[in-house]
């Protein structure tokens, strides 16, 4: 084993899901080769094998659909110098490669969530399915488990995470306080899985797992746990334990993989998810499924395989004039102005008109924008409407925000919320650490 072989195998383990057994990957590829080295790494929504009293400890009752759960796509560079994390949200709605390669029956095309590709034909329809979707070639493929997931994480003494609220989460168990925290196996398992809070659904639990991923490196290569080829080979023995690889991924892939991953600093590691432009595309028999922006996501399939870095490029995530980084749809607003009123309602303000009961004479000074503690990340928004508003904090204020026009001007500014960017853009590691992971994290 050598250096950060790991790297890989803990993309998998934080792939929820058990694996009650693994079918190898066909050595046929319908995608042709291209720069790079594409690794498909996925984890198992699926509960065979389960106790009641481990289905009862991991929080995962109920029945599982034998899908894939966590699904990331890793390219390495062709000269070793770079690394991209792409994750595809679970629910994408995709066209099915064919069952078999070559079909041994034409028929229909199928479509569904990418996730179900795994129930119809395992790991080796996954691996087609992705290759069909995104015009890659994948290489190696790696599968891991909800248990799996727990235990190597134990063992490599839990997992830090981060958060600026509170988070809870019926489902998967989740029930952590704002901060920094080193989680068990168990708690990271729910912290993983963790879909129905603020923000809902796959973007935010998929930049939550990258964020995991992310802190496992960095504090494993601290650590000295990969520091020598003695402790990197014990640490990845414990975590192949844990994964399940096609039978074209050897030890010598992994160690080629791993190494090349090991000498690689934060700045050149990138994560990035895949755009989305419908949210909640509704499909009979199929439900709510995600509708992939076709030219971003085709700039970002276009990028690997070219094997450009994804970050900075325009064309995956353009960058609007005035960028909201949460929904102006979800900010209650007060104007007491009428034209201000109507020009922050096109940007997807939710707003009052509140002109008829405006003082007679205005405040000296630009707009002033009063809203109640924690409520920095909204005012920040309304801010960028209001270029040049003071911010004025209140104590007990309601959940509205309150515009008082001034004696100045006000510039109205028209904000776009584009959600890929403000969840799924491309970021490089170092600006995904957690501040502060080093010390003082709460157990």
């Amino acid at each position: 084993m050598r250096r950060l072989t790991v790297a890989l195998t803990l993309l998998a383990t934080l792939a929820g899901g058990a694996v009650a057994g693994s079918q190898a990957i066909s050595a046929e590829r319908e995608a042709p080769g291209g720069r790079g080295t594409n690794i498909l790494v996925v984890g198992i929504d699926s509960r065979a094998g389960l106790s009641a009293a481990e289905k009862l400890r991991l929080h995962v009752g109920g029945k599982g659909c034998n899908c894939t759960d966590v699904m990331m796509l890793v390219h390495l560079s062709e000269n070793q110098r770079r690394a991209s994390v792409v994750s595809i949200p679970r629910d994408s709605y995709v066209q099915y490669a064919d069952a078999a390669s070559p079909p041994a029956v034409p028929g229909p095309a199928r479509f569904g969530k990418i996730n179900g590709a795994f129930a119809i034909g395992a790991g080796p329809l996954s691996v087609r399915t992705v290759e069909k979707a995104t015009g890659l070639h994948v290489d190696h493929y790696l599968e891991t488990g909800f248990t799996g997931f727990e235990q190597t994480v134990n063992n490599l003494g839990g997992a830090t995470v981060c958060t600026d609220k509170p988070l809870t989460d019926d489902g998967s168990g989740l029930d952590i306080n704002a901060g920094v925290h080193r989680l068990d196996g168990n708690g990271a398992l729910r912290y993983a899985r963790a879909r129905h809070i603020n923000r809902p659904g796959d973007l935010g639990r998929v930049r939550r797992q990258q964020r995991m991923v992310n802190e496992l490196l960095a504090r494993l290569t601290s650590e000295g746990a990969l520091s020598s080829p003695i402790s990197a080979a014990r640490t990845a023995r414990t975590l192949l334990k844990s994964v399940r690889t096609d039978e074209r991924t050897g030890l010598g892939d992994l160690i080629r993989i791993g190494w090349s991953l090991g000498h690689l600093r934060p700045d050149r590691i990138e994560f990035a998810t895949v755009p989305i432009r419908v949210f909640d595309h509704r499909v009979p028999q199929v439900g709510s499924t995600l509708l992939w922006d076709e030219a971003r996501s085709a700039a970002l399939w276009d990028a690997l395989a070219a094997d450009r870095p994804l970050k900075g490029d325009a064309r995956i995530q353009p960058v609007p004039e005035t960028p909201a980084e949460t929904n102006p749809g979800g900010i209650a607003v007060r104007v007491d102005d009428g034209a201000v009123a109507a020009a922050l309602r096109r940007s997807g303000f939710d707003v009052t008109d509140t002109s008829r009961s405006a003082p007679p004479a205005r405040p000296v000074g630009p707009p002033v924008i009063t809203h109640a503690p924690g409520r920095e990340a909204d005012a920040a928004t309304l801010a960028a409407a209001l270029p040049g508003a003071r911010l004025r904090v209140v104590a007990n204020h309601d959940k509205s925000f309150d515009v008082t026009i001034g004696t100045q001007p006000a510039l109205v500014k028209t904000v776009t919320y584009d959600r890929n960017r403000a969840e799924g853009a491309p970021v490089t590691a170092d600006t995904l650490r957690c501040p502060g992971a080093g010390a003082g994290a709460n157990g």
